[in-house]
């Protein structure tokens, strides 16, 4: 059966994640200036990807979860002018988004040869995540109507051993079960989460794990407790082909200064 496509192959895909805006504008989170390193790494993708077919928005969009600061989050990224799509993190309320972006919270996109899905992993008033039975339902329904069109999963919180002993506590603490439904369907061909504030990129059975730098503050690496790093802030990009096929990247803002204030309120 040949895969049904609406976009010339592939689909060009950005993903933002992390944000962490407040409703002041000048909110820093460890004294870096959220708004302005999103704008930063903003108008690096405008350079970077003159072609932009979706945008993937991967959760802790905001810090303090106000109206303001999605407001300004939805602001920031509509100068992007891609259809855009948002998930909730650990810091957001689900709630507010769908007030401010209602058209922006929708579970399953199709876009050429591809099916997206967004799920919320988020747990109130807790850290780490957990894909609840509505949760798992909408991916099953996604999964079993999909068709021809191969799938992209997309979370808040990381379903693998990203190798850092801190973050393991507040990862998706149901994985097996996203894992299981991978595996039960190869027209799933990557999974992408935000979260960890860093890159991952590993292939296992065919299948695509993938997390993104934040656009504010980075976590190190393979660390055993909380440790940040004072990489620059990025984005990831993402090709979709018509066959399955997958190539993508991070690129992070080389230019952007990255100062930080230890003796700031902390993360």
């Amino acid at each position: 059966m040949p895969h049904p496509s609406s976009y010339p192959s592939p689909v060009h895909v950005v993903q933002v994640t992390d944000a962490h805006l407040f409703a002041d504008p000048a909110g820093t989170l460890l004294g870096l200036d959220t708004r302005a390193s999103l704008s930063h790494v903003l108008g690096q993708v405008r350079r970077e990807q003159p072609r932009i077919d979706l945008v993937l928005c991967t959760g802790d969009l905001s810090q303090d979860a106000s109206r303001a600061s999605y407001e300004a989050f939805r602001d920031l990224t509509d100068s992007l002018g891609a259809p855009t799509r948002w998930l909730p993190g650990n810091h957001d309320e689900a709630l507010v988004m769908a007030e401010v972006a209602p058209h922006l919270v929708q579970a399953v996109t199709d876009i050429g040869a591809w099916r997206i899905v967004m799920l919320d992993s988020a747990v109130i008033g807790a850290t780490f995540g957990l894909l609840d039975e509505q949760q798992l339902a909408v991916l099953d329904e996604a999964l079993t109507t999909a068709g021809a069109r191969y799938c992209l999963v997309c979370c808040h919180h990381q379903p693998v051993d990203i190798g850092c002993a801190w973050m393991a506590p507040i990862g998706l603490r149901n994985a097996d079960a996203l894992l299981a439904r991978v595996k039960r369907y190869p027209q799933v061909k990557a999974v992408l989460w935000g979260h960890v504030h860093q890159e991952y990129d590993q292939e296992h059975e065919g299948v695509r794990y993938l997390a993104t730098p934040s656009t504010c503050i980075q976590f190190a690496p393979g660390s055993e407790d909380f440790k940040v790093s004072e990489e620059q802030p990025g984005y990831r990009w993402l090709r979709l082909h018509d066959d399955g096929r997958l190539d993508t990247g991070v690129e992070r803002a080389l230019d952007f200064l990255v100062t930080l204030d230890f003796d700031s309120p902390g993360y």
